[in-house]
């Protein structure tokens, strides 16, 4: 839009007018090349490389590059896993090692995304905060010579003068905490700072967000361990079950720390629509710090509730039973005797597991020295009758009714030199006892034993134990992101929910001797809260600026006025105010926000 000069009737730009559109203190974007050459393409690359759209878009893509990560196994996480899934897929495999998809959040092409963020992020934040903080320095706005032009306006005459009427405004606004800026005869304010502060915030916790994943992936370990009732762990890599380390931090760092699972306790709902819910689930240790094993500490381990020891966090991740059996050979010899954990398959905590007796000795049948494993199920509640087809499968997770179902193998000694699963059975080259033709296998309660055919001893059921995992993790960017997540959505909030705006009260004197008070308002954003707050100033004004009635002779007479010329004049006034004294003149419709 444009003002035409009287004096050369050229149409020329309303600077006063742009000026008091500029609400906002993010630096200008370029749709172009800045320059000629290769700085100027250069400048112009930064430019779109630090703008929001790109940000966002960079955003996105590394949102998109984890998705592979979650879907395929990753070296970094189960390196079991992604061999077996090589040998599943020999076709595809080679591809997707070219593409680093089994090491996805250390490729060459998820770093990119990553750093180019940061970039974009750092080279957004930095000019824009400059930006800012010369507006916070700066003095509002000056008043545009035409207000009637903003979006929202009132004007009203007094017989108070100028100075006291531009005095009482400024008062009042910087009651209503606007900053105000008394000069040339106006009273410039403006408030809603907390919006680009709002912006710069949210900027700001995003780049300390990924800065947190960031150093928590390259100094960050975590490992894992199963701990039966009674038995103790040290946090050394030789006592891990696995161990997962980064590139700043590895077996060497962890902490010197140590705990003793002293009980366990389980609790289950009973009845109702979810019984069989688990209710409590608390893991009671005494641990130590350093190498000293003799000043014990007591605590408990809930889920979500870790125990913190040093800079490493311990938590409880599992839960299930081990049972207690005595295996003795056909001499009477005790060969094997402890609790051995199983691993639950369901709910209600159908567990299975492999007891392994790799020393039994020499059998009576060829005397010949072989290994014996026994294979099964522990069920913490068990039917009273289950078969082949329904399979032992356990009605409820506490331990009610616990029984031990076991069936035997038997095979020559020796170590393949291949790394074994504990919890699993690798019955290549050996056999399954059989008895009465059929295959062995017992039933057992607490207390109970069994005569193993073939004259191969005994395995007595001596009770059992509960078992808990836990994860050890050290995670030193946790605090770092957690703060930038919450950080950020305080500063959405405020980026969303704060207006920036600006008023301005101009009291001129006319020549009558009276005074004209005009007001005007800016909002960036269409809402009705600016032209709220110009109406309640103009009532506050009232107070040291009265407004005078308009006098009669100017108004036409209600019988020479044409009916059309009546409605036309309303329709152009706009609705009523409401019934106060202010006498504020409405916006005009024509006016440009």
């Amino acid at each position: 839009m444009s003002n035409t000069d009287t004096d050369t009737g050229v149409s020329q730009p309303d600077e006063d007018e742009r000026t008091a559109e500029r609400l906002t203190s993010a630096p200008a974007e370029s749709d172009g090349p800045a320059g000629i050459g290769a700085f100027g393409w250069l400048r112009w690359t930064w430019r779109q490389l630090t703008s929001m759209r790109v940000a966002l878009i960079l955003l996105f893509l590394l949102s998109l590059a984890a998705v592979p990560g979650s879907l395929i196994p990753q070296n970094g996480q189960n390196a079991f896993k992604v061999q077996a899934w090589k040998a599943a897929h020999p076709t595809v495999a080679p591809v997707y090692q070219k593409l680093q998809l089994f090491d996805v959040y250390s490729s060459v092409w998820f770093s990119a995304i990553y750093i180019l963020l940061f970039v974009s992020l750092a080279g957004c934040i930095i000019p824009r905060t400059w930006q800012f903080v010369g507006v916070l320095r700066a003095q509002p706005p000056a008043a545009p010579r035409n207000l009637t032009r903003m979006p929202v306006y009132a004007a009203w005459r007094t017989d108070a003068d100028a100075v006291t009427v531009n005095a009482a405004a400024h008062r009042l606004l910087r009651g209503r905490r606007f900053r105000a800026n008394l000069a040339e005869g106006s009273v410039a304010s403006e408030k809603g700072y907390l919006r680009e502060v709002g912006n710069l915030l949210f900027h700001l916790s995003l780049f300390a967000l990924l800065a947190g994943f960031a150093w928590a992936s390259l100094a960050s370990g975590q490992g894992g361990k199963l701990v039966i009732e009674g038995q103790g762990y040290s946090n050394t890599m030789t006592q891990l079950d696995d161990f997962k380390g980064t590139a700043f931090y590895g077996s060497e760092d962890l902490d010197s720390f140590g705990f003793k699972l002293d009980n366990f306790t389980s609790r289950f709902q009973t009845s109702g629509d979810q019984v069989g819910s688990a209710r409590e689930f608390t893991a009671h240790i005494r641990y130590w710090k350093g190498s000293d094993d003799s000043k014990l500490t007591k605590g408990d381990i809930e889920v979500n509730h870790p125990l913190e020891i040093g800079d490493s966090k311990v938590f409880l991740i599992g839960h299930g039973y081990a049972p207690v059996v005595t295996v003795k050979n056909a001499k009477g010899e005790v060969v094997y005797s402890g609790p051995t954990a199983f691993l639950p398959q369901d709910s209600n905590l159908t567990s299975t597991g492999v007891i392994k007796v790799s020393d039994y000795g020499f059998s009576e049948k060829d005397d010949k020295k072989v290994k014996m494993a026994f294979q099964g199920f522990f069920l913490p509640t068990a039917p009273a009758n289950f078969d082949m087809s329904t399979g032992p499968r356990s009605l409820f997770p506490g331990d009610a009714d616990p029984l031990l179902v076991l069936n035997a193998y038997v095979g020559p000694a020796g170590d393949s030199g291949l790394p074994e699963n504990v919890y699993q059975l690798d019955s290549r080259g050996m056999t399954q006892l059989n008895q009465d033709g059929q295959i062995a296998k017992v039933k057992l309660k607490p207390g109970q034993g069994w005569t193993l055919p073939d004259n191969y001893g005994t395995v007595t059921f001596d009770g059992y134990k509960q078992w808990a995992s836990f994860n050890v993790s050290h995670r030193p960017g946790n605090a770092v992101a957690l703060t930038g997540a919450v950080c950020a959505i305080l500063g959405l909030i405020g980026s969303l929910f704060v207006q920036r705006r600006r008023i301005w009260v101009r009291a001129v004197a006319m020549p009558d001797g009276t005074t004209l008070v005009e007001l005007a308002g800016l909002a960036r954003s269409e809402s009705a809260k600016i032209a709220e707050e110009l109406a309640e100033l103009a009532v506050d004004l009232q107070d040291d600026a009265p407004a005078l009635d308009e006098p009669d002779a100017d108004e036409p007479d209600a019988d020479q006025t044409d009916p059309d010329e009546t409605d036309a004049a309303a329709a152009e006034a706009g609705p009523a105010p409401d019934a106060t004294p202010d006498p504020a003149v409405p916006a005009d419709p024509h006016s440009k926000e």
